[in-house]
């Protein structure tokens, strides 16, 4: 899964299974789930207007779309091990006639799901919403106009023989899915919402992690003012410094290290690839740009 934002849309791209209660939603094989901007009194045909979107960046039929009148600058990204959640946040009452705000979650899944799964997640991210609104003081779960998706890897094959890739058959709260959902949407909704609502203030998407050194906990990750740098080398570029290609599995780059919880997982923290400034520069004009694309650039360097 790549992800990125370009003119205020986000953009997920991958071989995908997923599902999705937004515009000509539903359970389908896509390669794009994407998120877009639209101004505060859009009065466009929703579904045309997201068609010809999705034609503008070369897209075919395969793919989910939502809308929402939050600028992505508002998003907020939250990595969960093998879960990432994606949240654009606006509350305002649901009474008709609706207003423009909405909640839009996508969750993308690096592991397998089968349908059954990715249609309970949206059942937790949903309920995880619901309590993080009554738990902000709100007397209502949602708006009129939330919308879910949900997507999971489709390459069956993990990248190295020792590489678990399970799929999951439930989603539920106490599922191994369904926690990092619930968890991950229970403390997104109310960092969206501080965004939009001017209490936090970010000129671009903000990052999560969840970390568990010196106990569970959330981090945001920002580059700026990071005690770490410069981690690698001086002059580094910490635009990525949570790689959109993880895990490549290239052992030229990284290798395959014993996890503290059992099993194998892959450690890339000596790689340098994308901290160079020439190739961070064009991962951001070209954000689905191969790996061996970037590889022959900085033999080029």
């Amino acid at each position: 899964m790549r992800y990125f934002v370009r003119d205020d849309t986000l953009f997920l791209r991958g071989r995908f299974r997923a599902a999705s209660t937004g515009l000509n939603g539903g359970i389908a094989d896509v390669t794009t789930v994407l998120n877009h901007t639209v101004p505060h009194d859009f009065e466009e045909n929703p579904p045309r207007h997201l068609e010809l979107l999705a034609a503008r960046h070369g897209l075919f039929r395969d793919y989910f779309g939502l809308l929402t009148a939050v600028t992505m600058r508002h998003l907020c990204v939250l990595q969960y091990d093998f879960i990432t959640v994606f949240i654009t946040a606006g509350v305002t009452n649901p009474t008709p006639p609706p207003a423009p705000h909405t909640i839009n979650i996508i969750v993308c899944s690096r592991e397998g799901m089968v349908d059954a799964a990715l249609l309970e997640t949206i059942v937790t991210a949903t309920g995880a919403k619901a309590q993080a609104l009554h738990n902000l003081g709100y007397d209502f779960p949602g708006t009129t106009t939330d919308a879910v998706a949900v997507a999971c890897d489709r390459d069956a094959e993990p990248s190295h023989p020792s590489e678990h890739r399970p799929v999951h058959t439930y989603a539920g709260t106490l599922t191994e899915v369904g926690r990092r959902v619930h968890a991950a949407v229970l403390y997104g909704v109310p960092e969206a919402l501080a965004r939009y609502e001017g209490k936090v203030r970010r000129n671009e998407p903000s990052f999560f992690i969840y970390s568990r050194y010196g106990g569970d906990h959330w981090v945001e990750w920002q580059k700026e003012g990071c005690p770490y740098y410069p981690c690698h080398f001086p002059g580094q570029r910490c635009d990525y410094c949570y790689c959109p290609c993880y895990p490549c599995a290239d052992e030229e780059l990284g290798e395959w290290v014993e996890s503290s919880n059992g099993g194998r997982v892959w450690g890339c923290a000596r790689c340098t690839l994308l901290h160079v400034p020439e190739i961070a520069d064009y991962v951001k004009r070209n954000p689905e740009a191969a790996l061996a694309e970037l590889k022959r650039l900085r033999d080029r360097l």
